[in-house]
């Protein structure tokens, strides 16, 4: 018998784990209450304040807004000059279902990044699975790129080199950014003058039918159980993408 039968003996609740409730209209109420950041646009010397931050909305009736990260010290220095910073287009985790980049993890970490390589960061708000399911975020981040490349947002037009573009996502972010690196590859002319150098994928949030060796050895690890990435992918792929792999696993359960 193949180990992959004991992956239905789950020791962890994935809703409890995930702090998400199931609504009958097919939504779920968001218990997590993580801690949010406001954006700082102008500065304050008494704080010192290393990033300037600003929030724009993209599309109000989908809710994609940006915050734009911009380092202070290069804010004063190329107000003077015409050197210009590289563009980090961000897209946050969450498993498609939760968070945003007001969340202070993210905001620390664009931040951080910001000072880091010197670049400005424009970190995008998508829409979340299962009131929307993918491809919702897809279109979303792609929206967020042709934004960018229109805009007349002051910061982007006199600080940022659109001739040297990347882009980058954690978890389901990085899964977001290999999609919409795709696309921008089909698309380059229409995406100008923003051109895409290069995309940065930090442990990106992939998954298929079969189960991989570390799925099997971590089935319920604390850190991220696998009935958790389940879930997360049952609520945020497509219905009828769902039940095709549905029926996969369920053929492959047979062949044990």
């Amino acid at each position: 018998m193949s180990k992959e039968t004991t992956q239905s003996q789950s020791t962890i609740d994935p809703y409890e784990y995930l702090q998400i409730i199931p609504n009958p209209d097919g939504s779920i109420t968001r218990k997590s209450n993580l801690p949010i950041r406001p954006a700082t646009p102008d500065h304050d010397p008494a704080n010192n304040i290393p990033v300037l931050t600003k929030d724009i909305i993209i599309n109000q009736s989908n809710n994609i807004w940006v915050r734009i990260f911009l380092p202070y010290h290069d804010h004063q220095s190329t107000s003077n000059n015409n050197y210009k910073l590289p563009l980090i287009v961000h897209y946050h985790g969450g498993g498609f279902i939760d968070f945003s980049p007001d969340m202070i993890a993210f905001h620390i970490f664009c931040s951080n990044i910001a000072i880091e390589l010197q670049a400005v960061i424009v970190s995008v708000n998508y829409r979340l699975a299962p009131e929307h399911r993918l491809p919702a975020a897809y279109d979303d981040a792609v929206e967020a790129l042709h934004w960018i490349k229109t805009t007349q947002e002051i910061w982007l037009q006199k600080y940022v080199d659109f001739s040297s573009c990347f882009l980058m996502g954690d978890s389901a972010g990085g899964n977001i950014t290999y999609h919409v690196g795709l696309r921008a590859a089909a698309e380059v002319d229409h995406l100008l003058p923003l051109q895409i150098r290069g995309l940065i994928l930090n442990q990106p949030f992939f998954g298929g039918v079969k189960r991989t060796d570390s799925e099997l050895r971590l089935f319920n690890s604390a850190d991220l159980p696998v009935c958790a990435t389940d879930l997360m992918w049952e609520l945020s792929l497509p219905t009828e993408i769902m039940s095709i792999a549905i029926q996969r696993w369920r053929v492959g359960q047979q062949k044990c």
